[in-house]
């Protein structure tokens, strides 16, 4: 008596049916995400440069407001640790007159500060969500505006027509980047901290 296996051609049907119903499922979810976060992004100051820097991690962020706040920070805190790098090879740079010598010294300690900021906003991040949710926020939330605040003071002392050119337009694109993505990361904490409560999952 024969078997009721299906035969190879049927077998081959249902095996590329799942298969094309699974990367449809796939798809589906990988654009809800995508869509989550350009929407997200709307909240913040610069919005396609938030979504740029976001969406390749949509994966990971999914719909969570959580997960997003905390990634947005992460690239935050990777670019200012970058620009920290950039700041003391500037600081190095032969001929500096005595003024931008002090301006550059003062801006890498206030990249340094923004960096250890950011450190510890993510760190916080990861306790987010009990009965002291409030003050874990409000932690975050003051750290993360410090951070800006530093990164912008950086530009402050190349003010004025007797700083190097270059070496100014040189400090501000890497600042205008951090502090870009660093506002952005604060309207995402702040709009997890709006719309989460306590008793929230």
């Amino acid at each position: 008596m024969e078997g009721s296996s299906l035969s190879p051609p049927l077998t081959a049907f249902f095996i590329l049916f799942f298969q094309f119903s699974a990367c449809m499922s796939s798809s589906s979810a990988a654009h809800t995400n995508t869509d989550y976060i350009k929407t997200s992004c709307l909240a913040t100051t610069y919005p396609h440069l938030c979504y740029d820097s976001l969406s390749i991690y949509a994966n990971k962020i999914q719909t969570s407001p959580k997960r997003l706040a905390t990634t947005a920070l992460s690239v935050a805190s990777s670019s200012a640790r970058s620009t920290l790098v950039s700041m003391k090879q500037l600081s190095k740079t032969h001929g500096l007159k005595p003024r931008e010598a002090s301006a550059m010294i003062d801006c890498v300690e206030e990249v340094a500060d923004s960096v250890d900021e950011l450190h510890k906003s993510i760190g916080e991040m990861g306790h987010a969500g009990g009965p002291d949710f409030e003050f874990r926020m409000g932690n975050i939330q003051t750290w993360v505006s410090a951070a800006l605040t530093d990164e912008e003071t950086c530009t402050d002392g190349f003010a004025g027509r007797a700083m190097n050119g270059n070496l100014k337009k040189t400090v501000q694109r890497h600042i205008n980047k951090v502090a870009r993505l660093t506002s952005n990361a604060l309207a995402l904490v702040n709009k997890y901290a709006s719309t989460h409560t306590p008793a929230s999952p």
